[in-house]
């Protein structure tokens, strides 16, 4: 075989290995389930003429897109690949080898993975029985702790705890203690379950809520992420930000999807119809789920582990050392299927 037709067929092989953008059973990452707005697909395809150029030294022009969009000032902005780069930012920038990091238990599984490159002391909280945090524990174990987080809406049970309860977990935490507010869900929250990220850290400025692109705007593959915190934190977060450290490409596409944004809103709307329709039919199966507020659903333990119910049904969904499973929301063609395992499942049961 020639170099040029080796060449040829090891492009051939990566490019078949790539993700379907639409994928009815792929369940398990909570990716959005439709293919890039069509508005962001051309902005893509003009940038590929300048891969050969580096990207901004800093990224400044999309952190002012972002700020300008979300009614933040610039300065309060810091930007990383996705949410996950963002906290490993925060946790490289503002804390040391051997400190506490306090998280619920089980949590998004990039938590652990990062304390660990961070070289952090993880303490876990459990969740209770209905997936909810509790934010007494939360707040004491933080007490002696560099960075506590809470994730709202939370991964993997979707819960949100109500903005007066956070409010007060908050003036709980120590002053020093940074708090990561894990917001990558927040725009499947019903408006009213927000909260208004510009005057939080303005009354705490020891919070930084990160948010991401990865999902409702449905660019996981490109990995933007952002940070919002006080003017003094996000500086000594800013000066540490990695040189060509965001693509082109997240210039382009964030301002696409800002300009396609009602298209946009509109796949968030169908979405969440979807997530509360799929809640309905599992609950009228006698299956509960958790008050899930993002684009899954999670399923705590039964009888046996929902890893064991699902085996060979086809569908990729995650699944945890307790027994529970998160499903990500997809279409009806997704939501059908999951439907159609769990009535075999009972059929089976029934049986029995």
């Amino acid at each position: 075989m020639t170099m040029a037709a080796q060449t040829n067929s090891i492009t051939a092989e990566i490019l078949g290995a790539l993700p379907q953008a639409v994928d009815p059973l792929a369940l398990s990452l909570n990716e959005n389930p439709f293919p890039p707005l069509r508005a962001v697909r051309k902005a893509l395809i003009k940038s590929i003429d300048a891969a050969n150029r580096y990207p901004e030294f800093l990224p400044q022009r999309l952190r002012r897109l972002i700020a300008d969009h979300i009614g933040v000032p610039e300065e309060q902005l810091v930007l990383g690949a996705g949410a996950t780069g963002v906290v490993m930012h925060v946790l490289q920038a503002l804390t040391y080898s051997g400190d506490i990091i306090v998280m619920a238990e089980p949590t998004f599984d990039g938590y652990p993975i990062i304390a660990s490159i961070a070289r952090l002391i993880p303490v876990t909280v459990p969740l209770d029985k209905h997936g909810h945090h509790n934010l007494d524990a939360l707040a004491d174990a933080a007490a002696a702790a560099r960075v506590v987080v809470l994730c709202r809406p939370h991964n993997p049970t979707g819960t949100m705890e109500p903005a007066p309860e956070v409010m007060r977990f908050l003036r709980r935490v120590p002053p020093d203690t940074i708090v990561v507010l894990d917001e990558a869900y927040v725009e499947f929250a019903a408006a009213e379950q927000r909260i208004n990220a510009a005057a939080l850290v303005t009354r705490f400025p020891n919070v930084v809520v990160v948010r991401t692109f990865s999902k409702a705007y449905g660019l996981a593959g490109l990995r933007i992420g952002y940070g919002i915190g006080s003017a003094e934190l996000t500086k000594a977060l800013w000066t540490k930000q990695l040189p060509f450290g965001i693509a082109s490409t997240a210039l382009l596409a964030v301002a696409a999807s800002y300009a396609a944004e009602s298209e946009l809103l509109k796949r968030v709307r169908l979405i969440t119809a979807e997530r509360r329709y799929l809640q309905k039919q599992l609950s009228a199966m006698g299956i509960y789920s958790t008050d899930a507020h993002a684009n899954f659903v999670y399923l705590p333990s039964r009888d046996r582990p929902w890893r064991e119910v699902l085996a060979d049904s086809g569908l990729q969904v995650r699944h945890y050392s307790d027994g529970g499973a998160r499903i990500t929301i997809g279409s009806r063609t997704s939501s059908l299927a999951v439907l159609s395992v769990m009535k075999k499942m009972l059929r089976e049961t029934t049986r029995c």
